[in-house]
């Protein structure tokens, strides 16, 4: 049920319903609501389980649609024609909202929509009303997407080539593992698929008589590669994540407590973190890998390793109990408490934008383990730009060495020349990513400015 309150500007903010997606999009709303906007909040029924039970926020209206896949994708086979219905099931819902809430006295004044939903802009110009992209993934990655639609197609044309490297406007040296996946070339059918839908996001903007990107970073973070687009006004209005985790005032989870005073027991900087986001599963080798790292590193760890309904005793780790002797092994935790906490010396990270900005506003040094879509950006600008972490980079083939894991784990948690500069770099991005947010810092001057103007 919402309750809307009327005469406040109305905004339609639209996401694909991924927790990834979902999180930042929820975290914009938030914020767009605390500066006087009505928000009403879209996307599909199997996003509701990312949706907490209990939200609720004045000025703040749900609208779920259903695509016909209300559980979710369960088959990767059915990647195209998923996204297919989101778009048809999607716009249709858009639209309803858009002349009933016109009727009700309550019109909508902007639509607001993420990565892979270009066609809100379509939806959007056909009621004559104006639409921004909120880009959820970093300026860096942004702005490969854009000179790779935008002149710069060929020059990626021998990316096999081992001394590859292109040097784009704004960005450092960039080498095969440190572009997005959708960009190299790949048989599979979801990935051509994601490639032409981000084009269409590109062919949009480049209609669009006033082209603003609101972008999920901050000024002092990206500054060369939001200025890097003349074309385009990217706009940063983040760190977009808890609101309270960057005040330091977020309340403890209940079902959370477990890890909590696990980590009330360890020393300061002692404990390392592993996560690797909610979509990525590792197979059983890496997994392996991962573990004998962390048992020759002999340090404290906390590992999120996902329930497994189907798990057989031969999918289990080899060395569990020794495992379980040195660390803490969950199926879940919160992690912005995790991440704040003093214990805390270490995350090894998929490198998803979402975990990487909320590490960054919380100073911890991370192991960069990219996998897939921008987390190879990431992990670059993380090494070699913002230098707060190392990189685990593995084969040609991927496959990673347990070995090469325990090396970064001690450049990262040692007490060498490195590892002092890594803390420092973390400590420094910790205060710019805060003060970014402030009232009067860049990010909120810039979300404030887009209010002001709607």
């Amino acid at each position: 049920m919402c309750t809307m309150e009327h005469r406040r500007q109305h905004i339609i903010l639209t996401t694909y319903p991924a927790q990834g997606h979902i999180n930042p999009s929820l975290k914009l709303a938030d914020k767009l609501v605390d500066l006087g906007m009505q928000v009403t909040f879209t996307t599909s029924i199997s996003a509701r389980r990312f949706i907490p039970k209990t939200y609720s926020k004045k000025s703040l209206c749900f609208k779920l649609y259903s695509d016909g896949y209300d559980q979710g994708i369960q088959n990767p086979a059915d990647a195209v024609d998923f996204y297919n219905k989101l778009k048809s099931y999607g716009a249709k819902c858009v639209e309803e909202i858009i002349v009933s809430s016109a009727q009700q006295g309550n019109p909508v004044t902007c639509l607001v929509y993420t990565i892979f939903y270009h066609w809100v802009a379509e939806v959007a110009r056909g009621f004559d009303l104006p639409s921004m992209l909120y880009w959820i993934q970093p300026a860096a990655v942004f702005a490969i997407y854009y000179y790779y639609f935008n002149g710069y197609k060929d020059a990626f044309d021998k990316i096999d080539d081992p001394s590859w490297s292109i040097k784009l406007p704004g960005l450092p040296l960039l080498n095969k593992p440190d572009l997005p996946s959708f960009i190299i070339p790949s048989s599979q059918d979801v990935y051509t698929k994601a490639l032409a839908s981000l084009k269409q996001h590109f062919d949009a903007l480049s209609s669009d008589p006033m082209p603003k990107v609101l972008i999920n970073s901050f000024e002092d973070l990206e500054h060369h590669a939001l200025k890097s687009i003349d074309k385009l006004i990217l706009l940063a209005v983040g760190p977009v994540i808890q609101s309270a985790f960057l005040d330091g005032k977020h309340d403890s989870f209940d079902n959370s407590r477990k890890q909590i005073d696990w980590l009330n027991s360890k020393g300061d900087s002692s404990v390392i973190y592993v996560s690797f986001g909610t979509m990525i599963n590792l197979p059983k080798s890496e997994m392996e890998e991962i573990a004998k790292a962390l048992l020759k590193s002999g340090r404290p760890f906390l590992w999120i390793v996902k329930k497994n309904k189907d798990e057989k005793e031969e999918d289990k780790l080899s060395c569990m109990d020794k495992l379980e002797e040195q660390g803490l092994i969950v199926p879940w935790c919160s992690q912005v408490e995790v991440l704040s906490h003093k214990a805390l010396g270490c995350f090894v990270t998929h490198c998803g934008w979402n975990s990487t900005l909320e590490t960054l506003a919380s100073g911890v040094p991370v192991v960069a383990y990219p996998k897939w879509t921008d987390q190879g950006t990431i992990a670059k600008m993380i090494q070699d730009v913002w230098k707060t972490g190392v990189r685990v980079n593995g084969s040609e083939q991927g496959n990673v060495d347990g070995d090469e894991i325990y090396q970064c784990l001690e450049t990262v948690m040692g007490r060498g020349e490195k590892a002092e500069e890594l803390r420092r770099n973390a400590e420094k991005w910790k205060d710019l990513a805060r003060e970014a947010v402030k009232h009067g810092g860049t990010s909120y001057k810039h979300l404030k400015g887009f209010v002001e103007e709607m």
